[in-house]
């Protein structure tokens, strides 16, 4: 069986916290994925930088959350 591990991130905010959820990345260039929370939106992220990925999905919560609020 495999031997499978997650970082978890915790970033506070003002108006609550954003969950990072980390899988993968084990060497360098390797496939990994992001899965961020922030209140009851998710959003998921692959890549093969950690940083850059990480990046990524915080990118793409924040334009779920400024499109929702839109609507």
């Amino acid at each position: 069986m495999k031997n499978k591990q997650m970082e978890i991130l915790f970033l506070p905010t003002e108006r609550g916290t954003v969950k990072a959820y980390v899988y993968g990345f084990k060497t360098p260039r390797s496939l990994g994925k992001v899965i961020v929370t922030f209140n009851n939106v998710s959003v998921e992220a692959k890549g093969y930088r950690r940083n850059k990925t990480i990046i990524k999905a915080l990118a793409q919560l924040h334009e779920t959350i400024v499109n929702n609020q839109d609507s």
